[in-house]
């Protein structure tokens, strides 16, 4: 049975361990329910490879590959012992897809200082059919909040495309604090942070100007 993420009491490891079988679900007013569950291969992929060779999908690098090389690079994610993607629905359709890493135990860990209870995650909308308002910015709150819910993940962190403007602006919007650019082999990327303290100033500042 699905759990409401913001009352359930287990253990991080549990989001990265695809034998957990995580489900998480949060209601959002005027919305629905949405509902995020392990990315399965290869019964999820068609979907997945269809959002990835898309135009807005360019800074994921992805565009122009098979089929079976993203079935590839997903079963070897969840292979991983620490990342673990997952593919979230709204009203039963697929709305996006997010991938959750440890950041001790990813590359990124070997580009700064990481500090215990450092966790990451990427994140990919489905394509734009129906404009909602909002919409991203509900999905991105969930699934920091989804994070935030276990207790031994006391940041977050993520390492956007510098020249992703629109991810930069939701990222500031929720609270990440930007500090340096750094040079991964496919991409300058910014590295910028999120402590639990930051995210409920900026919900509350954002509540305050809508």
């Amino acid at each position: 049975m699905p759990h409401d993420f913001l009352t359930h009491s287990h253990v991080l490891p549990s989001l990265l361990n695809p034998e957990a079988h995580a489900f998480f679900k949060k209601e959002i007013p005027a919305l629905g329910t949405f509902v995020m569950q392990p990315l399965q291969c290869p019964a999820d992929i068609p979907v997945i490879h269809h959002w990835l060779n898309q135009d807005y999908a360019a800074f994921w690098q992805l565009q122009q590959t098979s089929a079976e090389t993203i079935n590839n690079i997903y079963t070897e994610m969840i292979g991983s012992s620490h990342t673990h993607p997952y593919l979230g629905r709204l009203h039963d359709q697929p709305a996006f897809l997010v991938e959750f890493y440890d950041a001790s135990k990813d590359r990124i860990g070997e580009y700064y200082d990481v500090q215990p209870g450092d966790f990451g995650f990427h994140i990919l909308m489905s394509p734009p059919v129906q404009p909602i308002k909002n919409f991203t910015w509900h999905v991105f709150t969930m699934i920091i909040e989804v994070l935030f819910s276990y207790p031994t993940v006391k940041r977050l962190i993520v390492e956007p495309d510098t020249r992703n403007e629109k991810i930069h602006v939701l990222n500031k919007r929720a609270g990440f604090v930007y500090q340096h650019e750094i040079k991964l082999p496919e991409k300058t990327a910014h590295l910028a942070f999120l402590t639990r303290e930051a995210y409920q100033h900026a919900l509350a500042a954002a509540s305050f100007v809508s």
